[in-house]
């Protein structure tokens, strides 16, 4: 445990994380936040790329040791009070490079925003949104007419990618997914993985009458024009997990799940 010697604890805030988290304060000793070396984050995983995208934000990037109290907890180990500090030392760390995605809407306003799991884009009305995909500044698909599409990190690919009936990616794998979300021409168009050092460009067609909206994981930006996507090697994020819940090891399962 020699890497990690001062821990702070955060919660979501629901009744079950609190209720964790009350009990882990009881039992350890802890620090602030700016004081840490490692973060303890009780929640979901809508609480986990929170803290991480809060530390993006802070540029302040420290490790995470994420402990479910809520549905799915992908991201997360499973919640026990005991021996935390050995699970830690024993834990298995793993990399995850987020998006950065610069988004200009159709009033030329630009805003610049990571996603850690996956940058959509939605229709906002009724008309169907028309999309151009675009690769390294070559146009691939000129005009994709569909509800949606997704760029997804092999993180975020077992996430709302993979409901979209999107490629599940090893987390290795040094790729991204193009998934689209209800595609209607050209119709057998599935999607596509690209090596995750392609520079991707998403302009929308008839933005006055067919708004678009862009969701960078929790963070929306509407009425938007284009969408430039590429990987941030930067700022990478450090999760750690159990050895027998490792996070390769639960998107590899996902392949074989019924």
């Amino acid at each position: 445990m020699a890497e990690y010697q001062r821990f702070a604890l955060l919660d979501s805030g629901t009744a079950l994380a609190r209720s964790a988290a009350d009990a882990l304060r009881e039992r350890y000793d802890w620090v602030e936040p700016e004081a840490a070396d490692l973060i303890i984050a009780i929640g979901g995983d809508g609480y986990m790329l929170q803290v991480l995208h809060n530390m993006l934000d802070a540029n302040r990037i420290l490790p995470v040791f994420g402990m479910n109290r809520g549905t799915v907890g992908f991201l997360l180990n499973e919640f026990r009070l005991d021996a935390l500090f050995e699970r830690v030392a024993r834990a298995r760390t793993f990399t995850v490079n987020p998006l950065t995605t610069q988004i200009v809407t159709a009033g030329g306003q630009r805003h610049v925003l990571p996603a850690i799991n996956e940058l959509s884009l939605l229709r906002e009305t009724r008309q169907t949104a028309k999309i151009e995909i675009e690769f390294n500044g070559r146009s691939m698909l000129h005009e994709l007419v569909c509800d949606g599409v997704i760029v997804a990190t092999p993180a975020g690919s077992t996430a709302y990618n993979l409901s979209a009936n999107g490629p599940i990616l090893p987390l290795d794998s040094a790729m991204l997914a193009i998934t689209p979300i209800s595609p209607f021409r050209p119709r057998r168009w599935r999607g596509a993985i690209v090596p995750d050092r392609t520079a991707i460009t998403l302009n929308v067609r008839e933005s006055g009458k067919r708004p678009v909206s862009a969701v960078a994981d929790q963070r929306e930006v509407r009425d938007i024009r284009s969408v430039s996507i590429s990987l941030d090697r930067n700022r990478p994020l450090t999760l750690l997990f159990d050895p027998e819940h490792a996070l390769d090891e639960r998107i590899a399962a996902e392949q074989f799940a019924s």
